[in-house]
């Protein structure tokens, strides 16, 4: 049998009796597929369920996504990063009511249409849901298929992605669709390891895997050199005036773009230094109360962060002022920012 056909009959038998319990994968609903498969980009299973059901028991379907407000649903959204996720996911909530009457596109094309919805996502919904026979290809599927295949193609290109994509359409069979896309990406997950090394004894693929047959594991996925991240410098202002802190909204392009923050500016002040800033910004500062400092890692930056406390006796104009209750129940604030805020819980 061709190993391609191989892999596919060996998924479909292994996948039901070891695929994890996961909340996305209780029933075939377009809306769920769609919101837990934009929810793990760039995020951990473990954090995405208890993000998954807040967001479901809230905005149970896609008219009740298609109206929340703004920073209604980037409060939601808070902690899982990358927020233009969630205002795409709104985004083409809107389109699927106005364009489709409120019924989920049955069509990879017109799936792959939706604002932030590109090929894996699409063929992830397409073959989940609907039958099709479209793969979705992540990290996880390239790094299974350069395995099994011995192929040193270099994944990080789409070049690749789009070949791996071909073949593996082709052995698609009607009825499974689902099953073998799933069956893929958990055996990426759970048994062909991306960091360390895999669980060959466990895998169903071990006896037409060529990484295995020749002890390679290590030697695939062929990846790019990773850059190196830039570092960047920021001094942070806690600005409180009784119970209530400044906040303020970042630009609207950009990283974390639109989004609230607590005053910040690049480089590392002295404490001086941020009094004499608060006092610029007519806050008429009191007394430092306290500094932290904090290191935030997005993917090709990373933010050196000291933050200073600082008593003030004004509600200095340039900024929002809110207290407590409403930082932590109405405004998103965006991980970079969040430990600042959770040591202000105990200050106040």
């Amino acid at each position: 049998m061709d190993k391609k056909k191989q892999l596919l009959e060996s998924l479909i038998i292994w996948y039901p009796s070891h695929a994890r319990d996961l909340p996305w994968r209780r029933d075939q609903e377009p809306y769920h597929v769609w919101l837990s498969e934009i929810m793990l980009q760039q995020t951990r299973v473990e954090a995405v369920k208890d993000y998954y059901r807040r967001f479901l028991t809230e905005l149970p379907n896609i008219k009740a996504l298609a109206e929340v407000e703004e920073e209604r649903l980037l409060k939601l959204w808070e902690g899982l990063g990358y927020y233009n996720r969630a205002r795409n996911l709104k985004k083409a909530a809107i389109t699927i009511m106005e364009d489709y009457g409120g019924t989920f596109p049955q069509t990879y094309e017109e799936i792959r249409g939706l604002s932030g919805i590109g090929d894996y996502t699409a063929g992830a919904i397409g073959s989940i849901c609907f039958d099709l026979p479209t793969p979705a290809v992540d990290g996880n599927v390239l790094r299974v298929y350069a395995r099994v295949m011995g192929d040193a193609s270099n994944i990080d290109r789409q070049s690749t992605k789009n070949a791996v994509r071909q073949e593996l359409s082709t052995i698609y069979k009607k009825g499974s669709c689902g099953t073998f896309t799933q069956s893929l990406m958990e055996l990426g997950a759970i048994i062909c390891l991306p960091n360390g090394a895999p669980k060959c004894q466990e895998c169903p693929l071990a006896s037409i895997c060529e990484a295995y047959k020749h002890d390679a594991w290590n030697k695939y996925p062929v990846r790019s050199a990773k850059k190196s991240r830039r570092k960047e410098k920021k001094t942070v202002f806690i600005l409180q005036c009784g119970d209530k802190v400044a906040i303020q909204k970042r630009e609207t392009e950009g990283l974390l773009a639109g989004l609230w923050e607590f005053p910040n500016m690049e480089g590392h002040l002295t404490q001086q230094q941020a009094v004499n800033v608060a006092a610029e910004w007519q806050a008429a500062p009191q007394n430092m109360q306290m500094n932290y400092n904090y290191t935030h890692i997005f993917s090709h930056v990373e933010w050196r962060m000291t933050a200073y406390y600082i008593a003030c006796q004004r509600l200095a104009a340039p900024f929002t002022w809110v207290s407590l209750d409403q930082l932590e129940a109405e405004v998103a604030i965006p991980s970079a920012f969040r430990p600042f805020a959770e040591i202000l819980k105990q200050q106040l």
